[in-house]
């Protein structure tokens, strides 16, 4: 079996080597690039030929654009900010050697903010389907942000997580926030979602309340406190920017 990974990348020099690294045992990588200005593009060259540069395409685009490329039976989708441990690697690759009932897996994701692990606040185990057979999957058009994938089969689940590193230091959160604000508030319209005064204030103090209180946002700490409060400022600012954008 064949396997493929797909990978969408925009000014990730940081992330991008550490992230390749973690693919060495996959048949071949595919790397589409939104127009990177920093060496993403360069230092992904060291691992593939495949490296596309199409631009912005969006999200959802640019997955279909790498997965239209690849040559594999199976793809595992994965962000520049995430690594494939060895024990998921043995794992990923058992899985589609013996499961073939299954078109699909879900993997946990085990995610650093400001470099803490945050184990409560619904960050984990964090289920996502990352490993599919192709053809067998398709993304949701209206998911502008946090996309997720539609199976056409059996998903299995997959034990050990993916690694995340997401926003290692507070200027990465806010160089995301605007351009993720904006795309968030852009789905709900698309989605037929109206703005009204009281969901601008009651979604935001139930964020809070589920991620820090009934997710026990409390027990990661002061990481879990921020990023409760921050998650609820998110999405008053969608609610914000779905009235005037």
């Amino acid at each position: 079996m064949r396997l493929s990974a797909v990978v969408i990348t925009l000014n990730e020099q940081n992330n991008i080597e550490d992230c390749l690294k973690s693919l060495n045992f996959v048949d071949e990588i595919i790397v589409v690039d939104a127009g990177s200005e920093d060496r993403t593009v360069e230092i992904a060259r060291n691992f593939t030929t495949k490296v596309y540069e199409p631009g912005w395409l969006g999200f959802v685009e640019a997955k279909e654009y790498g997965i239209e490329r690849a040559e594999g039976e199976w793809i595992l989708w994965i962000d520049a900010d995430e690594r494939v441990t060895e024990q998921l690697r043995e794992q990923i690759l058992k899985a589609i050697d013996e499961k073939r009932d299954c078109a699909a897996f879900r993997i946990p994701r085990k995610s650093f903010f400001l470099g803490k692990w945050i184990k409560h606040c619904g960050w984990y185990p964090d289920y996502v389907v990352r490993l599919f057979k192709k053809g067998k999957a398709h993304f949701d058009k209206k998911d502008l942000v946090h996309e997720t994938l539609t199976v056409d089969g059996k998903v299995g689940t997959l034990n050990y997580p993916i690694l995340h590193y997401t926003y290692p230091t507070l200027k990465s959160y806010f160089d995301k926030f605007n351009k993720y604000t904006s795309l968030a508030a852009k789905e709900a319209k698309l989605k037929g979602e109206k703005f009204k005064l009281s969901s601008m204030v009651v979604h935001p103090l139930a964020i809070f309340f589920k991620m820090y209180i009934q997710k026990r946002g409390f027990l990661d700490g002061f990481e879990g406190f921020l990023l409760s409060e921050l998650s609820a400022f998110y999405v008053f600012v969608k609610y914000v920017k779905l009235r005037y954008e």
